[in-house]
Parts: structure tokens; sequence; C-alpha cells
């Protein structure tokens, strides 16, 4: 495999002769990988000179605007069902890396004033859910399937407060007061950890965990600046940050909150959602 160091020098020798005006690596990105990512596009900056411009929100709208654009460098959408799309749509490279893993959780205000201590509870009256658009945000979707798969979206679906269009959104509805519980990310809990607490589902409840995937886009205008910060996001200072913000970077360590679950896969969405 290359070295990090290999591919920066390709970068350095490829880029225009602009001193100071390196080519920067443009990043579409589903916001799941927000706060690591943007700790990570600072010290790669820093460590390399070459800027990292991220683009961040919805895994399929990120990938809808690579679509219509025609432009960037990298996607990085929040779990494989949205590779899987954009490998459909011929627009990434076949060498896709995984960078961290991703469980399903409920996500409540700091000391769980309402007491949720499960899935069940959710259907509880009055209480005000809140949950990302499975149409376009992948952590809605592995939500919904939950949902469906142990037969309690008849019971949660009236106390759905608005579906939101990102995963940043999604995790700012509990700081924000805006609803009792977000069916997200266990990761969420780490990004403001003085707000939110995470609810673990019982293991048998969880049909599918997911990953963040990274693949250079077949369009790219900068390869190895794109390969190299792929290759920093991979290295041991990379995978550090993501542990830092509360992600685990290793399959076992992931199979532990639900070991019959399955990595990856896709999930139809019923209509009506």
């Amino acid at each position: 495999m290359r070295s990090l160091a290999w591919i920066i020098l390709c970068v350095a020798l490829s880029a225009p002769a602009l001193a100071g005006s390196p080519q920067p690596v443009v990043v579409f990105a589903g916001s799941a990988s927000q706060p690591p990512l943007e700790d990570a596009a600072e010290v790669f900056q820093a460590k390399t000179g070459i800027p990292v411009i991220l683009h961040m929100g919805g895994s399929g709208a990120m990938l809808s605007q690579i679509r219509l654009t025609g432009h960037g460098d990298l996607y990085i959408p929040g779990s494989p069902d949205y590779m899987e799309k954009a490998r459909a749509f011929g627009l990434v490279d076949n060498d896709v890396a995984i960078l961290a893993y991703l469980v399903p959780a409920l996500l409540v205000p700091e000391g769980n004033p309402q007491g949720i201590i499960g899935l069940r509870d959710l259907g509880r009256t009055g209480l005000r859910v809140g949950l990302a658009d499975p149409d376009g945000v992948c952590v809605g979707l592995y939500a919904v399937e939950i949902l469906e798969v142990n037969e309690l979206a008849s019971t949660v679906r009236p106390n759905l407060k608005g579906m939101v269009e990102s995963c940043a959104k999604a995790a700012s509805m509990i700081p924000l007061k805006l609803v009792d519980v977000v069916i997200g990310w266990r990761e969420f809990a780490s990004w403001k950890p003085e707000m939110m607490d995470a609810v673990l589902l019982e293991p048998k409840q969880i049909p599918r965990l997911a990953y963040i995937p990274a693949a250079r886009l077949l369009n790219a205008g900068n390869p190895p600046g794109a390969d190299a910060f792929v290759e920093f996001l991979k290295s041991s200072e990379g995978q550090a940050i993501f542990r830092k913000w509360g992600y685990l970077t290793e399959e076992f360590a992931a199979r532990e909150f639900a070991p019959q679950a399955r990595i990856g896969g896709s999930y139809m969405l019923l209509q009506g959602w």
C-alpha cells in the first residue's frame, strides 16, 4: 500500500506550480461523520498544506449534488447504502475505505428525564420522537427499518415530530429541546456529552449496523489529494480522531452491540414513509 508520504509527494508534483496555493480536496460527506471529519481536515491541512473543502448534509442530498454538478473529489456517506447507489450511478472508484462503524441507539437529553429505557417506550402517549428523513438520510432509513422489523412503526409514528434532512439536524433536535428522543446513532451522544445520553437498543432489535465508507470520485479533479486525505483518515492519527469523538474503528467493537446484525447491506423503504 502506498504510504501517506508518497501520496503527498505525488500531490506536490502534480499540482499546478503556484507557490502557497495547492489544489484543495473537495469532499461531499454525510453529516454522520461531521465532527471527526472537520477535525481531521484541519489536522491534514496543517500537516500537508492541502486544503480540504467539506460539503456536508444528508447522504442522499450530497449524492444528488455530485450527480448534478459533476464536481468533487471524495464521497463519504453515512452508510454503505449510499455508497452502493454512487457505485450504481458510476460515480466512484471501486476502492472503498471503511473509516468507522455506527450503532443505532436512542438519543435522549442528559439525565434521561423521560425515563426511556427501550424501543417500546417510543410509543408512549405524548412522547415526542425525532427522526431523520428516511428517503435521504441513512440514519433515518436505519431507524425505519428498526421500527418495522420490531413491529413498532404503527405505535411510534403518531409520536413523530417532523423528519429532518441530515444527521447533524437529527442530533441537534435534543439540545434544542425539539423532541424527547431521537432514533439516531450511538455516536451522536459524543458530539455534546453534556447535553445528550445514548440509550442502547437490545442487540436482537438491531437488524443492521452501519459503517462510514469513503471513495474517490471517478471525475475527481485532484486524485492524489483525495487519496492522501483518505490515507490520513485511515492512519493511526486519523483513526484516533474518530475514536476521540466516540466512534468505533474496529468491526469487532461494533459487533459487541449487536452480534447477529448484518453490517451494511440495504433496506427498501416501504411506501408511506
